[in-house]
């Protein structure tokens, strides 16, 4: 990478711009936000079921003055949350989601308006009519069993027990969640509304937001005028405004500087005429009221469908249509809902879009085939990319918050989790994602959020695989290396637009190497208690001996987009040398005169060193919690070459850039290119063709020097993720191509390979590196993450979090390495974990609460089992202890590793 000079290093704020400027469109201006004070002026837009609980929150935690406007009327507004069915599974893959609506039903939960409830704990069933289906319920199952939520496995039976008049001749199994539940949305509203007025909250119908009023990059104001007849003008003082406005997210995040990756998509709802089956009634007698449920809700995932009872009736909703997408723009408005009284989040039914999913609910409750529909209509709700919700400070805006594409499911926890944050500066939970910084300005245009959230709409059903991809959009960002990847058979998968291989379809050839040499799946035991982890006679002392690769069996689940090629790719990063394109890993530039403070002040390890100097470090919040881990790398008097983890960490670094200038941040990760030439013999191809010394004397592990490869400029950083000899060699877009070919021809008689994601995720496991934001994030400490090495308590002038670490180095549990033996495939990351101790894990797996989650597994083609790392209370996590891990409802004995499994010595990198 070509650096300018160090004089440049103490540029102001207004210098030319670096090509930063090209891959972020809107640079982050405004700063971290503060605790507010509560007295502030709180004006809230939207009075749906987020700005609704949010006006609750902020009430109950002393805000004083809160006004919450609405253009619809009160307290039935005309957006999602009056016609949303109310359907709270609260089982999801991301424990964050999970907690969110476990948070939403327990606010709600036993609360009535006017006599009546706000929250129906129904249960829910979902049901499986094939084996695949059958398969993905007992993943779930282990989702709720990790993340707390009472669930079991039932059968046909079990099922016709529960709803008696479902045919269940088709359904071969379920999961049953009794405390899932039915939020009436609209009275949802209306207390929530009501308990924050009675607390001092003004709420404000027919209402419109026409724009906010700011000074100085501050919210000053909110204008609004009479959503009926726009007329009345006028402004609302405001210190802190907070779009709440469901489906006009996107418009009303542009006030607020946002461009929000959301967007409106219909979805076809509609109830039959009375069922003459049905009860009518609750299961200890009592009549059901029209918008009741007495018996559990059902989701057929296999037809992307969802009813449930609705007094006499059944509600249906179907998922199993084309996306339709509607214009933020070409919304209807108030006056549209007062002349006509159609709301807005109503749209024309398609019967078409309906009819398959109509006919597959006749076939599981046959008591509905002859009944004509009532009522129907297309709802409209906000998609996202990646399913989740948007919230967060706006980076342009100081005082300006937006809580959008938020569902009933979650609602009350996000509207929590907002307030905390607004009014303590802590929001509770770990919130990568959720925050709307979470996403790539770069990405998004209008083409990008429309087809990505038509994606997500349509896979809401669909079951998702490791390392699954995008279809849409596709090669915004490549290397220069794409078409060399391509040639070699590069399988590719996306991330945060980037192109990236899993493995190539080339190496397959090194199954016919004379030199691949394998081993047997290794069963472990008493080597967990050796010194270090990894007692085993296929891996010598000698670094020169060969390192055999264990090639595992994968069950049909497993080997979506997984190859045993990967397992080659391994063994060559081992034993001989392989290229990896990492490009994809965020990187920036912080200079100036202020930077070395800057960065003292926000790292738990000492980063200021003398040129050359590379440092892993953490980022924390106040409470000692791990915000983001980098790579700093000292260039020069003020200047840092920083690998970070993604867009989260220049939002929060932008806003906590000094006021007076003196530190610049230039984001460069799409203007270089990163080459992982990893092996023991990286250094005999770099060698020939390098003007520096990278010998283990001149450039040691953990240092980082300018160096010519083949006539290009390149940085070069002594560091591994993989666990062998070699570097991350930087160097800007244009030289990458060149620096490509010139290592593979130099490599070519060292039998040199491109590598893939799919090698590089278990060689990472299996030296114990940890992944911000799967492994550990901002709700876990260094101590506990196994990072205690990565803080420096007592570094000059301190750091940020450090104040908490030392009165709370530990929470209690700790993040460890695990050895399993599995016949095929591995756990996935939110797989339960069991104490074994008292018992037989299977037998505990079945009757016993979890303990703890895993965050990462892989197969570890080297070391022969299944590895990975998971979260256990702190008296479990002795090497040697016996742990029981769940997939797909069966329980597998594990158990507690020393770490890192892999050259514990770490005699094959500092070589």
């Amino acid at each position: 990478m070509t650096v300018p000079a160090p004089s440049t290093a103490g540029a102001p704020a207004g210098a030319p711009p670096t090509s930063a400027s090209l891959t972020v469109p809107s640079r982050v201006t405004a700063r971290e936000p503060q605790p507010v004070d509560p007295a502030a002026r709180i004006v809230v837009i939207g009075a749906g079921v987020v700005g609704a609980a949010l006006a609750d929150e902020l009430v109950s935690r002393g805000c004083t003055d809160v006004t919450v406007v609405d253009q619809g009327p009160l307290y039935k507004t005309g957006g999602s949350s009056s016609h949303a069915p109310g359907f709270v599974f609260q089982t999801n893959g991301s424990r964050i989601m999970c907690q969110l609506a476990q948070r939403t039903l327990d606010k709600l939960d036993g609360l009535e308006l006017d006599g009546r409830k706000l929250l129906d704990r129904v249960g829910g069933i979902e049901i499986a009519t094939t084996d695949g289906q059958l398969q993905e319920l007992r993943r779930r199952y282990g989702y709720a069993r990790a993340w707390g939520v009472p669930a079991e496995l039932i059968g046909p039976e079990r099922v016709a027990e529960l709803w008696p008049d479902l045919d269940v001749s088709e359904i071969i199994g379920a999961l049953h969640t009794p405390t899932d539940g039915v939020v009436f949305s609209s009275r949802a509203v209306e207390y929530q509304a009501k308990r924050a007025e009675a607390g001092g909250a003004q709420f404000h119908a027919l209402t419109r937001v026409v724009d906010v009023e700011s000074a100085d990059a501050r919210v000053t104001g909110v204008i609004v005028e009479d959503a009926e007849t726009g007329e009345n003008r006028r402004t609302l003082p405001a210190d802190v405004v907070v779009a709440t406005g469901g489906i006009w997210g996107h418009l009303l995040g542009k006030l607020g500087g946002l461009r929000l990756p959301m967007h409106p998509m219909e979805h076809g709802f509609a109830w039959t005429a009375p069922v003459p089956a049905l009860p009518g009634t609750a299961p200890d007698g009592t009549a059901l009221g029209d918008d009741q449920a007495g018996r559990p809700m059902v989701r057929h995932q296999g037809s992307g469908l969802y009813f449930r009872e609705f007094g006499d009736r059944i509600g249906i909703g179907a998922y199993e249509h084309r996306p339709i997408p509607v214009a933020p723009e070409d919304l209807t408005d108030t006056a549209h809902l007062l002349e006509t009284g159609q709301e807005p989040a109503k749209r024309a039914f398609t019967v078409e879009d309906f009819e398959f999913c109509r006919s597959e609910v006749a076939r599981v409750l046959p008591a509905v085939a002859d009944l004509p529909l009532e009522d129907e209509f297309n709802g409209v709700f906000s998609f996202t990319p990646d399913g989740g919700p948007m919230l967060g400070p706006s980076p342009q805006l100081e005082g300006f918050w937006a809580a959008q594409a938020i569902w009933v499911t979650q609602s009350a926890g996000c509207a929590q989790v907002l307030a905390d944050w607004i009014v303590s500066g802590d929001p509770g939970l770990d919130t990568h994602e959720l925050d709307f910084a979470r996403f790539d300005p770069a990405l998004l245009s209008d083409a990008w959020i429309r087809g990505r959230a038509a994606e997500a709409y349509d896979e809401v059903y669909d079951v998702s695989f490791s390392h699954q991809s995008t279809l849409v959009t596709r090669g915004l960002k490549t290397s220069p290396f794409h078409t060399r990847i391509l040639d070699a058979g590069g399988y590719m998968a996306e991330a945060n637009g980037w192109e990236r291989a899993l493995w190539h379809a080339g190496n397959a050839a090194l199954f016919d190497d004379p030199e691949f040499c394998s081993r047997p799946v290794k069963a472990f035991g008493e080597a967990a208690r050796s010194g270090f982890a990894l007692d085993d006679p296929a891996l010598s002392e000698d670094l020169s001996a060969p390192v055999p690769v264990a090639v595992p069996r994968r069950d049909a689940w497993d080997q979506a987009n997984w190859s045993p090629i990967a397992a080659a790719e391994a063994w060559a990063t081992r034993n001989r040398v392989a290229a990896y394109d990492m490009s994809s890993l965020t990187r920036y530039r912080v200079r100036g005169a202020g930077a070395k403070e800057f960065l003292e002040r926000l790292n738990s390890n000492k980063v200021g060193k003398k040129p050359g100097a590379v440092t892993y470090s953490l980022m924390l919040d106040e409470n000692g919690g791990i915000l983001s881990d980098i790579t700093v790398a000292v260039l020069g008097e003020g200047d840092y070459f920083i690998g970070a983890n993604g867009p989260l960490d220049l939002d929060r670094l932008s806003r906590l850039l000094p006021e007076d200038g003196s530190v610049v941040i230039d984001d460069i990760t799409t203007s270089t290119c990163c080459i992982g030439l990893w092996g023991p013999h990286a250094r005999d191809v770099l060698s020939p063709l390098t003007e520096g010394d990278i010998s283990h004397e001149g450039l040691r592990y953990f240092r980082t020097a300018r160096i010519r490869v083949a006539g290009v400029p390149v940085l070069a950083l002594r560091v591994s993720y993989v666990g062998e000899l070699g570097w991350e060699l930087y160097t800007e877009a244009a030289h990458g191509l060149r620096l490509w070919d010139a290592i593979f021809e130099s490599g070519a008689e060292y039998g040199i390979i491109p590598a893939g994601r799919s090698a590089f995720s278990s060689l990472r496991l299996e030296k114990g590196y940890r992944s911000w934001g799967s492994d550990m994030t901002r709700e876990d400490t260094p101590e506990d993450s196994g990072l205690g090495f990565a803080v420096r308590m007592e570094k000059d002038g301190g750091f940020l979090g450090q104040e908490a670490l030392a009165a709370q180095p530990s929470r209690g549990r700790r993040l460890v390495a695990f050895g399993m033996r599995m016949d095929a495939g591995r756990p996935e990351a939110g797989s339960p974990v069991f104490a074994a101790g008292a018992g037989s894990a299977a037998r505990l797996g079945a009757e016993g609460d979890a303990v703890g989650w895993v965050t990462s597994a892989d197969f570890g083609y080297v070391t022969g089992q299944v590895i990975g790392l998971a979260w256990v209370p702190s008296e479990l996590s002795e090497p040697g202890t016996e742990l029981g891990i769940m997939r797909f409802g069966r329980v597998h004995t594990a158990e507690v590793l020393a770490e890192p499994v892999y050259d514990a010595g770490m005699a094959r990198i500092r070589r």
